[in-house]
């Protein structure tokens, strides 16, 4: 019997656990698997080609991943989701959709229908969806996402099939890269996209600044990561981004086992030196990618003493 509209509201999202994934377009799929590869030390993992929109994968030891798409030939067959993005995008490099990990994707569904979201049916995946080899039963993974996106940049749900979920090692990625443990949204109303998030289930949020780039906002806990909703905090790369691009996911945070080592391997890639500061989430220091990808990526030093507190108070200057 399904959930009565009380019941779904009494427990808003019970198994949106996890930030799951971003879409990161690039101008063409070899050359951003190259930028992530050899001037970020990620290992890039191969999808595949079904309508002219190939796709690759940065995965993570958490099963959380960044998915590389692009555009092969000019008759791409594209859903709708795509289809918005490249509206976006124009072409160009960048991020307008991500994806939270639910294992109760019907709870979490008839939740949001409740408080007034246009949700989509749930869909599985095709038996030539690009996420793995090819058909699988059951369904590699399933999803809902929304008639109107509720944040300012494009939503989905999803969950898989637990026996399909890649094992990935620790030592997977050069960089030492482990986890994606925030995803940054840009608009120009922080507060708009915070009180959505709440009345979707996600609240808890906190003030944060980021100085690094100009944007201020709030950091919303999910399954011990974070959702950042960001505006522009005077000049800066935030602002920059607004302007020339619209409402967007700016940036995520890639957790590493050792900071220093990283940063090493970054500078080389892009034949800079490159500052460290301290973050929300301790040591970190800022990849300049924005050109390359339209993303940027902060890599942050993972806590030797367990998973670290993403959205908790900024730590002291020093």
């Amino acid at each position: 019997m399904p959930p009565t509209v009380a019941a779904v509201t009494a427990e808003p999202t019970a198994g949106t656990n996890a930030i799951d994934h971003v879409l990161l377009w690039g101008r063409d799929i070899d050359q951003t698997t190259g930028i992530l590869a050899a001037k970020l030390g990620f290992q890039v993992r191969p999808g595949r080609n079904p309508g002219g929109v190939p796709n690759r994968y940065v995965r993570m030891t958490d099963r959380s991943y960044i998915e590389l798409l692009a555009i092969a030939r000019p008759d791409a067959d594209m859903d709708p989701g795509m289809q918005a993005d490249q509206a976006s995008l124009k072409g160009g490099p960048g991020v307008r959709t991500f994806g939270l990990r639910s294992s109760a994707l019907e709870q979490a569904r008839d939740f949001l229908k409740a408080q007034g979201y246009a949700a989509t049916d749930i869909f599985n995946a095709s038996p030539n969806d690009p996420d793995g080899a090819g058909p699988s039963h059951p369904p590699r993974w399933r999803l809902f996402a929304f008639e109107k996106p509720p944040l300012s940049s494009n939503l989905f749900y999803i969950d898989y099939a637990p026996d399909l979920v890649p094992r990935i090692r620790p030592d997977e990625h050069p960089n030492g890269a482990r986890e994606v443990s925030a995803i940054w949204l840009l608009s120009a109303d922080a507060e708009a996209d915070r009180k959505q998030l709440e009345r979707m289930g996600l609240a808890g949020a906190t003030p944060v600044h980021l100085p690094q780039i100009g944007a201020r906002g709030f950091c919303v806990p999910v399954g011990g990561k974070g959702l950042l909703a960001l505006q522009p905090d005077g000049a800066g790369v935030a602002a920059d981004a607004l302007r020339n691009g619209g409402p967007q996911v700016l940036g995520v945070g890639v957790g590493v086992a050792d900071i220093a080592a990283a940063k090493k391997r970054v500078e080389r890639g892009y034949e800079s030196m490159l500052a460290s500061y301290r973050g929300s989430l301790g040591e970190a220091f800022l990849a300049p990618t924005q050109q390359d990808l339209g993303l940027l990526i902060e890599f942050h030093a993972m806590p030797a003493n367990g998973p670290a507190k993403v959205c908790g108070p900024m730590p002291a200057a020093g």
